[in-house]
């Protein structure tokens, strides 16, 4: 790794971190902790790092364009917009219930979402994990919110995970972690259709241990990877699949990645510490902070309510 890429812890372990996702208004990194049931807010200027507890599992947390304080959350199989002030243990509110999914499957949960280039919401679900790191196949599916309301984009899904964008070249990257693959779609960004599903990498076929979870984008079109059980991110080619960088992070179980800070040119990492082939000692579960890649991502899109 060369002398000028720097990895820091920025908060202390949490069970299961993930959805990371940069608000430029408030210039702070928020994310959740799945089992614990919590959403959070980082703040580099000062280091702050504040929490608070929602009732149930949540997925996701993407700020709401044009609000105040409001945010769209996946809580169990529930799209929700809620209200919180930042503020550590503060109340939330629930501003709108957005609906919910899987009715039929009680046992999934909504795993990962993420805005699309024009506001649209795209989140999926997974099988119940009973123990940890074991999960239900094929139970899942994965959904988009937008003006058209709550649609199955598509199914069956085991573990939806990582999403991003190509607006050039008109595509969508989506993993459900259970394939090892990172899928590719052709991507309407004005109706938000997705069509014509093929495969850009595969983990097993690269020789790399580990699961892959969420992802992000740079702005020259490679994708940064986080792999859960690989204790670190991959910087991929999506037009070759070649593995360009391979940045270690002190965790085992790599969650998920963003682009963030002033400038875009900071990699949010989140990593969990589940007891899944052995007890995680910190700083597994941290949250780390990654300087000095020479890339910038591109600003994180807030949820547009329809």
């Amino acid at each position: 790794m060369p002398m000028s890429i720097k990895v820091e812890k920025i908060t202390d372990p949490l069970v299961l971190g993930e959805g990371p996702h940069w608000d430029e208004k408030q210039q702070a990194l928020f994310f959740v902790s799945i089992h614990e049931c919590t959403i959070h807010r980082y703040l580099p200027a000062t280091g702050e790092h504040t929490k608070t507890k929602l009732d149930g599992r949540v997925g996701f947390i993407v700020p709401v364009e044009g609000a105040i304080n409001q945010f769209v959350v996946g809580v169990e199989r529930r799209f929700l917009v809620v209200e919180w002030d930042g503020q550590e243990g503060s109340q939330t509110r629930i501003v709108k219930d957005l609906g919910e999914v899987d009715q039929d499957v009680p046992s999934t949960r909504i795993n990962d979402g993420k805005a699309d280039p024009r506001g649209r919401l795209f989140a999926g679900t997974m099988g119940a994990e009973d123990p940890p790191g074991s999960f239900q196949m094929d139970k899942g599916s994965f959904y988009r919110i937008d003006s058209r309301g709550l649609v199955k984009v598509c199914s069956p899904i085991s573990l939806s995970n990582g999403l991003a964008w190509d607006v050039q070249k008109g595509a969508m990257y989506y993993i459900d972690s259970l394939e090892y693959k990172i899928r590719r779609y052709d991507y309407n960004i004005e109706t938000g259709e997705i069509s014509n599903k093929t495969y850009i990498f595969d983990i097993k076929e690269k020789g790399q241990e580990g699961i892959p979870d969420g992802m992000t984008i740079d702005t020259d079109g490679n994708i940064w990877l986080a792999v859960f059980q690989g204790s670190c991110v991959l910087k991929i080619d999506p037009n070759t699949g070649k593995i360009l960088q391979k940045v270690p992070i002190p965790a085992q179980q790599v969650t998920s990645v963003t682009f963030g800070g002033p400038n875009y040119d900071i990699l949010f990492v989140t990593t969990a510490s589940m007891n899944i082939g052995g007890v995680q000692e910190p700083p597994c579960g941290s949250t780390f902070m990654v300087t000095g890649l020479g890339v910038k991502g591109y600003p994180n899109v807030n949820f547009k309510l329809p």
